[in-house]
């Protein structure tokens, strides 16, 4: 993994440097005789400025290159090492400032403000895509070329002022976010998934399969994980949904998620997984580490990608395999979508209950009918109605999510398999979702309702010592209008 040190050395460095003042040195302490000045160019508002003309020519990122360059022969990259990052972002702070002085630019206090705030960020973080990472609001950032950054707030997907210097530049950022999971990107290897530190998900792709310059994608994930009170509070299900699924989850009932890109899949998993008692030794597998598991004892299992000469490869195949020797009592995968399905089915279906895991679909009907495709891409030819009985006693519940057209998500079916019928599998709903119309500001209008039926596993639920509330699966306790706002 690269550190600090290494990223800079990277950047083409020239042999002329000057030592970063340490801590002690009289740098620092001009830094803290004017602390209101290096705290208004550290803050966080200071990336936020709106981007204006920083040089005569009126050219703000070939100013912000210019200082960037220089500032690059300037860093002495023994002693960043010594550095805490605040005491570093402070140094750098002070190091621009005698830049911008000595180079004599004629900028006003903002300017200096967003200048040496997007330098920071350049050396220290994500360079342009720092103000967005810190905004908690943002769900997904899309980066489609150097020059259209857009934005997911609240479900709605926007247009932002942020811009990179140039194609370049946007790759260094790319190679950076790479490079720190030990993967790379470059014309032989030009497709990447990588995760950042608050375990946000990186895909990035680049020419020559981009052809109009690199395009970089990230979901983000919230820093404290979201709690099912606050689904609730979001309307995405209601209280009488959310007390079934955590019995569920309990008493080991084996779930799949299922729903299209970005309905909240990974979100939900994460949610329900909080539910496994912590006296349970629980393994996650995943193609990129996004679950934020709240036990202590997880073991944590991420697939490799092969190496440039096409070898080393780890499939979630082959970690599924392994997990099995290590004592689960729960597995949980992050996502379905290839052979791993055969060995995942044999695994709930010989004493690892409770599993949970996602799968792309769009219906819980569809989901049934992938889970068939999926094991014939494993290369197991089995009769039609034979693999759909081993669906059938394996899976317990598919709860179907879907993001709804103003942005907001809804579990819109809980359903139960009760077991086959005839050649197909028999599944019964719980609870659903019914939209009743649009208001004319987009929100949706719609009401959660029961079915009226009681599921089989209520038994189960009861032998666990688990008291449902009465009257929960009725329909005119249970219809609850919504309106998103």
């Amino acid at each position: 993994m690269e550190t600090l040190k290494d990223q800079i050395a990277r950047w083409n460095l020239s042999s002329k440097r000057v030592v970063v003042p340490p801590a002690s040195s009289p740098a620092t302490d001009e830094a803290q005789a004017q602390p209101h000045e290096v705290e208004a160019l550290t803050s966080p508002d200071a990336a936020s400025v709106i981007k204006i003309n920083a040089s005569p020519g009126g050219d703000y990122y070939a100013t912000k290159m210019k200082l960037h360059q220089k500032l690059l022969t300037r860093i002495d990259l023994n002693s960043i090492e010594s550095l805490t990052p605040g005491q570093l972002r402070n140094e750098l702070g002070v190091l621009l400032l005698a830049l911008i002085e000595e180079e004599a630019m004629p900028l006003n206090t903002h300017e200096r403000a967003s200048l040496v705030a997007d330098l920071q960020n350049e050396i220290m973080g994500l360079g342009p895509l720092e103000p967005l990472l810190a905004d908690p609001t943002i769900s997904e950032i899309m980066v489609n070329g150097y020059q259209k950054v857009y934005v997911e707030k609240k479900g709605r997907i926007q247009l932002t002022d942020i811009r990179f210097n140039d194609n370049a530049h946007l790759m260094k950022i790319i190679d950076k976010i790479v490079s720190r999971v030990g993967r790379r990107i470059d014309e032989s290897t030009p497709m990447a998934d990588a995760r950042l530190p608050d375990g946000s998900r990186v895909n990035a792709i680049i020419p020559p399969l981009a052809l109009d310059g690199p395009v970089l994608t990230i979901r983000r994930f919230s820093v404290i994980p979201l709690q099912m009170r606050d689904l609730i509070q979001k309307n995405t299900l209601t209280p009488a949904m959310a007390e079934l699924l955590s019995a569920l989850v309990k008493v080991k009932c084996n779930i799949i998620i299922s729903g299209g890109t970005g309905s909240g899949k990974t979100t939900l998993l994460n949610i329900l997984s909080s539910f496994i008692p912590t006296d349970e030794r629980i393994v996650t597998i995943e193609y990129t580490a996004e679950l934020q598991l709240q036990q202590d004892h997880v073991i944590r299992l991420e697939t490799r990608t092969p190496n440039i000469e096409g070898k080393g490869e780890i499939t979630m195949r082959a970690l599924v395999k392994n997990c099995l020797r290590m004592r689960p009592d729960r597995i949980v995968l992050g996502e379905v979508r290839s052979a791993e399905v055969v060995d995942m089915l044999q695994a709930m279906n010989t004493g690892h209950e409770g599993s949970l895991t996602t799968i792309h679909a769009n219906s819980s009907r569809d989901a049934l009918i992938r889970l068939e495709n999926l094991v014939g891409m494993g290369g197991v030819t089995l009769p039609s109605k034979a693999l759909r009985q081993l669906i059938a006693s394996t899976i317990h519940f598919i709860v179907q999510i879907a993001r709804i057209s103003d942005g907001s998500r809804k579990i819109i079916s809980i359903q139960e398999i009760s077991g086959i019928e005839g050649d197909m599998i028999s599944i019964q709903e719980i609870f659903y979702y019914n939209r009743t119309g649009t208001n004319p500001d987009g929100s949706v209008q719609g009401t959660f309702s029961a079915m009226g039926v009681r599921p089989k596993v209520s038994e189960k639920i009861r032998t666990y010592g688990i008291v449902l509330s009465d009257g929960m699966f009725y329909p005119s306790v249970n219809d609850q209008p919504l309106s998103t706002s």
